[in-house]
């Protein structure tokens, strides 16, 4: 087995793992990637010894703790990368609704904001880089939600439970991937519209959602029109940007 054959193994040992949630036996292991256990198990160990898998009880194993620091450099790589490149997206999406604009990422079950750019308008929304929202309300945390994976989903439902309607909820969501965008009004704040939109990177990942919010006395027939049209639009830009085809 070349070099090239022994990495792509090693990596369907760690996109098995990833997609089991959980541990697995190394037979279950060698029967999703299709490779003897013998072989399965030289992979393992090492894995293990660089700290990617783990032992968990008797005969599992698990991603190992190594996975998170790779995870998380990954993900302020793109975050340094994604703020440059929507910043001016951002700014033509202000300038053309004249309401703020925002970019929110995922963290655990919440959504924090890492970008705002501030309608000039006499009457506006203003909200601070750093505010943090539940995923499960608002149309920047909703629009992530709807795109996450069950788990995530779940962990939102199980954390906010019993006052979150899960058959509602996931209503909700459900009705986003299908037209694209989420639309909120009142929600987080009682007299602010907000317009959502997911951005994807070039695997077609998730990475944030961008937004518009203002006040809901000037949210009517044609501003609603020309958000949904614009905030889709700009999410689309920055999308192709990081590289979405």
């Amino acid at each position: 087995m070349n070099g090239t054959q022994t990495l792509s193994r090693a990596l369907d040992i760690l996109f098995a793992l990833a997609e089991a949630d959980g541990a697995l036996s190394v037979s279950d292991i060698a029967q999703k990637v299709s490779i003897p256990e013998s072989s399965t198990y030289r992979f393992l160990q090492t894995l293990e010894q660089n700290g990617i898998v783990e032992r968990r009880g008797k005969g599992q194993i698990g991603l190992g703790m190594r996975i998170l620091d790779l995870a998380r450099s990954l993900s302020q790589q793109v975050h340094r990368e994604l703020v440059p490149l929507a910043l001016p997206v951002m700014e033509e999406l202000t300038k053309e609704t004249n309401e703020t604009s925002l970019l929110f990422i995922r963290s655990g079950t919440n959504a924090i904001s890492i970008q705002t750019i501030r309608s000039k308008a006499l009457i506006q929304y203003s909200a601070e880089n750093g505010r943090i929202l539940p995923l499960y309300l608002g149309a920047s945390s909703k629009v992530i939600l709807a795109y996450e994976s069950e788990k995530i989903i779940q962990n939102v439902l199980d954390k906010w439970a019993p006052e979150l309607s899960e058959e509602k909820l996931l209503q909700e969501l459900s009705g986003i991937r299908e037209q694209g965008y989420a639309l909120t009004q009142g929600e987080i704040d009682p007299d602010v519209f907000a317009v959502g939109a997911p951005v994807f990177d070039s695997r077609g990942i998730l990475v944030a959602s961008l937004s518009i919010a203002g006040p809901k006395y000037r949210f009517d027939e044609k501003l609603e029109r020309l958000s949904i049209e614009a905030v889709l639009h700009a999410a689309e830009q920055v999308s192709r940007k990081l590289g979405k085809e």
